[in-house]
């Protein structure tokens, strides 16, 4: 039997001479574009990230405001209609004592 071990210097990983050095700066300029663009976008992500937050704020902001005003204009509705029952009070009794009154 024949043994077919792989022996140390084919098992190991090396770089033929053949392979142009353009080739291999081509890489290390792609991988460095690679990185550059990942943190990049990583800072667009975290920019994103504070402007929603200072939405989600303004928003909560503007609801409450919303909230108020529509409390007020209730407030302003109950008033409008006291305020016209009483002048339909004070008609009636003006009609009433009109009718009363002699000629």
């Amino acid at each position: 039997m024949a043994d077919i071990s792989p022996t140390p210097s084919s098992d190991s990983w090396h770089l033929s001479k053949s392979v142009p050095i353009t080739l291999i700066f081509g890489l290390l300029v792609q991988a460095g574009a690679i990185v550059w663009t990942v943190s990049m976008m990583i800072g667009d992500i975290q920019d994103n990230k504070d402007d929603l937050i200072a939405v989600q704020a303004r928003l909560a902001r503007v609801e409450d405001a919303v909230h108020n005003q529509a409390v007020s204009m209730a407030r302003i509705d109950e008033n409008i209609k006291a305020i016209r029952q009483a002048v339909e009070r004070m008609i009636e009794r003006q009609q009433k004592a009109s009718y009363q009154q002699p000629n």
